[in-house]
């Protein structure tokens, strides 16, 4: 029985989405649930699992095609055998054999570019780039199951042969010329100046259009401060291993900042609104955002509801989405919707920065590195662990008074983290 292997269905918010990796080839068997594909949205890599046992015996679109919800991209048989390629063991053969072998061997080598179109075995891709360059695969290092050669494995062999390093080695009878040779003159001290283009990943054309939209659309502004995160530091080093103990998870920095910016959205609002034509839609949650850096790119997901979340759940949350993002597993409800951001460069060692609001939320924090600088205490100068804080915002929606006093509140918060107990 033929089984059609379909795009998933995407959100409504997401057009089409892009083939990104085939695991499996014409040809081979698979297994229920195995992953098939993986095919690239704005936000997300989904895996296409197949339905059932069976040998994949047409793919119909190939890495880089762009693709729609629903649309069938190749075909699975449960009743197929799966194509098998049979590997003689030289040592057991006898010299007849050995010679046969060889001959047969030679033969299918001179026709490799001719007949790759008809190998069920290789790629869409492979066979395309076989035909137009007319190329002989046997010239190629294949790296995919059992030797195939891959897309990948053609491009790199073009490269290698365009490359100034490829290891070419020039004919005996060939004169070898000395640093006077008018050719090598014009040549020493010259460095490779070689391109390479690649396309941009979806999520790096997301990236790239949200910041520009945020960037003409929005009045954007930044204001700074600076907090001492001595009282923080000195809670986690007094309660760290207790809390770990009791809550499985690490206390960080970042809930203390989550659950500081949620009482200040919370004393104005306006920042954790967002301007929708002619109207301003108010959030009475706060799903807060976190900006993280993945394989792919930037990717911020949700803490949801972070108003109603304590220390050990936020942490926890945190955690499990910098796993997610690091194995590439994150889903599009992780990663949608969200009222207000906080980003951290400080782990890359930025010490200041003016970071872009994430549309169309209306407000984004900054963290930055944190900084040992001798500051005035009760009138004595003492050494503390300084943060410079960054709040980039929308100033269509949030006023220059209420961006300042935000900002304040999560230095007063953060100061004395007592207040966040209170609510003061």
């Amino acid at each position: 029985m033929s089984i059609e292997i379909k795009v998933p269905v995407l959100p409504e918010s997401i057009a089409d989405a892009t083939m990104l990796d085939w695991h499996k080839a014409v040809g081979d068997s698979v297994r229920r649930d195995e992953n098939l594909v993986d095919i690239e949205t704005d936000k997300v890599v989904l895996e296409v699992p197949a339905p059932a046992d069976g040998v994949l015996t047409e793919v119909r679109r190939d890495n880089g095609d762009t693709v729609l919800s629903g649309e069938v991209i190749a075909i699975l048989d449960e009743n197929a055998a799966a194509i098998t390629k049979p590997t003689p063991s030289a040592a057991s053969a006898t010299p007849v054999e050995v010679s046969a072998a060889t001959e047969s061997a030679a033969a299918p080598a001179a026709t490799v570019a001719s007949t790759a179109d008809d190998d069920p075995a290789l790629s869409p891709a492979v066979r395309r780039l076989a035909r137009e360059h007319d190329l002989d695969l046997n010239k190629v290092t294949g790296t995919g199951k059992d030797g195939r050669v891959l897309k990948e494995d053609i491009l790199r062999y073009f490269q290698e042969q365009a490359s100034p390093d490829s290891d070419t080695t020039a004919p005996v009878s060939e004169p070898i010329a000395t640093a006077e040779s008018p050719v090598i003159a014009s040549a020493v001290g010259a460095l490779p100046r070689a391109e390479r283009r690649e396309p941009m990943s979806r999520l790096r054309q997301t990236i790239a259009k949200r910041l520009v939209e945020s960037q003409q659309t929005a009045a954007l502004l930044t204001t700074f401060n600076e907090v001492d995160l001595h009282a923080v530091s000195r809670l986690r080093k007094d309660y760290r291993d207790e809390f770990e103990k009791r809550h499985g998870v690490r206390l960080g920095f970042m809930s203390f900042f989550v659950k500081a910016s949620v009482e200040a959205l919370q004393r104005f609002p306006a920042v954790n609104a967002y301007i929708d034509g002619t109207d301003v839609v108010h959030h009475d949650y706060c799903d807060i955002g976190i900006a993280v850096s993945s394989p792919r790119g930037l990717v911020v997901p949700i803490v949801r509801d972070a108003n109603s979340k304590s220390f050990a759940d936020i942490e926890t949350t945190i955690n499990t989405y910098g796993k997610k993002a690091r194995d590439g597993s994150l889903s599009m409800d992780d990663l949608t919707g969200g009222t207000f951001t906080i980003t951290n460069g400080g782990v890359f060692g930025s010490l200041l920065s003016t970071p872009i609001v994430n549309p169309p939320q209306s407000a984004i924090l900054g963290m930055h590195k944190i900084q040992e600088r001798p500051m005035a205490v009760n009138g004595e100068v003492v050494i503390r662990p300084m943060m410079y804080l960054a709040l980039s915002y929308d100033h269509r929606i949030v006023d220059g008074r209420e961006a300042v006093m935000f900002l304040v509140t999560i230095k007063e918060m953060l100061e004395d983290p007592a207040r966040l107990l209170l609510s003061v």
